[in-house]
């Protein structure tokens, strides 16, 4: 999986940007079935035995973020790569 040399972030370069209010990309490892959500707020997950099929029916759903909380949060192992940057106080 390539990064993006050009970008501060870990997704790589083939991420799919989405139309959600709650994610904003997406990418899939289909070797490692591995699937990456970067959240709006900045937040990057990795989610681990994620089948190919899954992925593309998240690509498909008319809402992502409800497909995500049925299909895929709560139930793949997941890690947080990056954590969200803090919001500025004042």
């Amino acid at each position: 999986m390539k990064t993006n040399p050009i970008s501060s972030s870990p997704l790589p370069v083939d991420a799919v940007a989405v139309e959600s209010t709650a994610l904003a990309k997406i990418a899939h490892d289909t070797e490692r079935a591995i699937l990456l959500v970067e959240f709006r707020n900045g937040t990057l997950y990795q989610y681990r035995k994620v089948p190919r099929q899954i992925y593309q029916d998240l690509l498909r759903a008319d809402s992502k973020g409800v497909y995500f909380n049925r299909h895929i949060r709560n139930l793949f192992q997941h890690t947080i790569l990056a954590a969200a940057a803090p919001t500025p106080s004042g």
